[in-house]
């Protein structure tokens, strides 16, 4: 019979998931507006084909989505496991926090280097 959580552990849990995806939220901001930017420019562009115009929108919401489905498989695969369920919410924080970082990452590269 598995033992039942406690409160206090189920709302822990929920509480570091949640600042978690906050934090990754935040870190998604400035890389969503540049690729949103940069889609919107694409599509309406006259010489844009219909795969580009399509293509674009499609694959900026992809890697911005990308982080919160990688985390969940994560969070997921950690209480299959029968983990702790804090030691099961810690991969997916990770995770989702180390997968928010690369495209900020990446666009900060980009603005300094582009400037």
């Amino acid at each position: 019979m598995p033992e039942e959580r406690t409160r206090a552990e189920r709302l822990t849990e929920g509480l570091i998931l949640i600042i978690a995806s906050v934090l990754s939220l935040v870190l998604l901001v400035g890389p969503a507006v540049v690729f949103g930017t940069t889609a919107w420019h694409l599509v309406t562009d006259a010489g844009a084909t219909v795969f580009s115009r399509l293509s674009v929108p499609v694959i900026s919401l992809a890697l911005m989505a990308l982080p919160f489905v990688l985390a969940r498989t994560a969070f997921r695969s950690g209480r299959r496991k029968g983990k702790e369920p804090l030691t099961a919410a810690v991969p997916a924080t990770l995770t989702l926090l180390g997968l928010s970082v690369v495209p900020f990452a990446a666009v900060c590269l980009i603005f300094v280097y582009a400037g």
